[in-house]
């Protein structure tokens, strides 16, 4: 441990692991003044409604702007922009604003703050952190409409031309969206928690950062000296040599460690035991390629295809899909190319196509159910996908099938297109395999009569976590809920895994638990043939593969199965990650 000495030290929420050392740069992110106006005449009234209107107009096209332009570090983030989205037009923000214009005569601006003090109100009465951070997202949405109805657009975190270190009371998504992180070193703020997402976005960027200081803007002055410790959660203000000097010496052992790893993220993910698992990408992007070969991947185990849909008016012609999976492909062989169909609506925010504004968009016209009412689209994308699996190998995947008619109704539209290839002699691989996304809890009940129609399953925890445990992951109500480690999602696992098993066809998981520390034994002991995950956390979950024996996942999960709660389960796994692991916790990697 390093002397304590007289520099000044703050104690937060460590977010992402690594250490930064720069001078601050405080970022003004005080509230808009506003004035109460009062009005009599209906034409002023009318007047304010559509001023509050254009505003929120002019914002969300500023929230589609940022989702277009977003670094390719953080497009996986899109979702929280998305919900930023959604919460411009909430009934609890967006018409109570309008009422309460129309019902006291009063300015928009005032209006606006009265419906924020009312759902502040509401988040009040529950005491939960993630819902607590929650609230932050409808300040920020709030201070946006506040500034655009006040003509003052407050500073771009984009105009940042030194190398800073940024401090400010909070950082809107948006705000960190725009961070240039060539200039931006960091950034610490008074607020935030480990489920805020700012910290997720920072996390996203993969840059050290420190949230909830409480007094960090009172206590640092713009100039100042700073140490952030993205592993520890602590900030050194004006420190001295020996603190300087302390931080560099760990810095450097963080690197050491996180180059140990790269060093040996291209070998194979095998167990000390013998036993072989495929560690590969997610992806969204063409240019997320060329990251996912860098970390170590052994393939593209989800290709998520949305993206061409979302970026422009309409639908992608069949060329363009064509030659953006070609390329992929060609660029990965001959390491293989999971290909997921379109599975736009729900949390899939689409602006410029009209499937969205269902009242429970989650349980509405979403992913495969999407491609089967719009069958045109679907086989355009399919012949794409077809044309593009003679460059290499393609795996085709249906997403969101809740039973054994869908899988019929989608691979017979699948041949459809198949037979239009012939007839019109365009080549493409014969052998394609074809699986599909077990997400919904009817297919993992009905995983033994499916696993008899196709080549592989891919677990998707994310939307399986989501509709088992009737969890919203974008309802900030109960999102805090969402629980990887409930046993009922550890159970569907292990029948998923076993139905595949007994038909003899592979069996991948694509959700966030792949790339989870927390998560590995649990799913080598199931006996998961291929984990697909973000990119970057690739080495890390390959290193824990060769560290633990399968014989001893195993017998973890034996008794993980006897475990009644998530609370018991996560504190199980916790310990013996640390117990095998030491320097994960030590080096920030475990942050939860």
């Amino acid at each position: 441990m390093r002397p304590v000495t007289g520099e000044r030290e703050l104690r937060g929420v460590a977010v992402y692991p690594d250490i930064v050392i720069g001078k601050a740069h405080l970022i003004d992110r005080s509230r808009v003044k506003i004035l109460y106006q009062c009005f009599v005449n209906g034409e002023e009234l009318d007047r304010e409604v559509e001023r509050f209107k254009e505003a929120v107009h002019t914002v969300e096209d500023q929230f589609v702007s940022l989702k277009r332009k977003m670094p390719d570090k953080v497009k996986d983030q899109s979702f929280i922009l998305d919900s930023h989205l959604m919460i411009l037009k909430d009934g609890m923000l967006y018409d109570s604003t309008v009422k309460t214009i129309l019902k006291e005569k009063i300015n928009a601006e005032w209006a606006l703050k009265k419906s924020l003090e009312e759902i502040r109100e509401v988040f009040e009465q529950i005491d939960d952190e993630y819902i607590s951070n929650r609230i932050s997202d409808v300040e920020n949405v709030t201070e946006r409409l506040l500034r655009t109805l006040s003509g003052d657009t407050g500073q771009s975190l984009g105009e940042i031309d030194q190398r800073v270190i940024i401090v400010a009371h909070d950082l809107s998504p948006a705000d960190t969206t725009e961070l240039n992180t060539a200039r931006v070193m960091g950034f610490i703020t008074d607020v935030g928690g480990k489920t805020s997402h700012t910290a997720i976005m920072a996390q996203a960027l993969e840059i050290p950062a420190v949230v909830g200081l409480e007094s960090a803007t009172a206590l640092v002055e713009d100039g100042d000296l700073l140490i952030v410790d993205g592993s520890s959660g602590v900030v050194v203000i004006n420190p001295d040599d020996s603190a300087i000097i302390h931080y560099q010496e760990k810095k450097l052992q963080l690197q050491k460690y996180k180059s140990s790893i790269a060093r040996t993220s291209h070998l194979p993910a095998e167990t000390p035991d013998g036993c072989r698992v495929a560690i590969t990408a997610n992806i969204e992007f063409l240019e997320e390629v060329t990251a996912a070969k860098d970390y170590g991947g052994e393939g593209i185990g989800l290709y998520r295809t949305e993206f061409l849909y979302l970026r422009g008016k309409g639908f992608p012609e069949e060329e363009d899909l064509f030659d953006d999976y070609r390329e992929v492909v060609e660029i990965m062989n001959p390491a293989p190319v999971t290909i997921r169909t379109l599975d736009l609506g729900g949390d899939k925010f689409a602006s410029e196509i009209a499937i969205s504004g269902e009242s429970n968009p989650a349980l509405g016209l979403r992913a495969i159910r999407f491609c089967l009412r719009e069958p045109e689209i679907f086989k355009a994308q399919l012949r794409a996908i077809l044309r593009a699996s003679l460059y290499g190998k393609i795996q085709l995947m249906f997403p969101m099938i809740s039973g054994l008619q869908e899988l019929l109704d989608a691979k017979q539209i699948l041949e459809q297109v198949k037979e239009e290839l012939d007839r019109d002699n365009i080549e493409y691989d014969t052998n394609m395999e074809v699986g599909i996304m077990v997400e919904i809890p009817s297919a993992v009940a009905m995983a033994e009569v499916l696993a008899r129609h196709v080549d592989f399953f891919s677990i998707g925890t994310n939307d399986l976590i989501q509709y088992a445990l009737a969890i919203d992951r974008i309802n900030e109500h109960v999102a805090y809920m969402y629980e990887p480690f409930h046993p009922a999602i550890l159970r569907m696992i292990r029948q998923v895994v076993k139905a595949a098993r007994d038909a003899g066809i592979e069996v991948a998981l694509c959700g966030e638990m792949a790339g989870d520390p927390l998560c590995v034994s649990i799913l080598l002991g199931n006996g998961i043939d291929r984990l697909s995950m973000n990119a970057r956390s690739i080495p890390l979950i390959k290193k824990m593969v060769r560290t633990i024996p399968m014989k001893q996942a195993k017998a973890d999960l034996k008794k993980i199965m006897a475990l009644n709660t998530a609370k018991e389960v996560r504190a199980y796994i916790l310990e013996g990650t640390k117990r095998m692991f030491p320097e994960l916790e030590e080096k920030g990697y475990l942050l939860d």
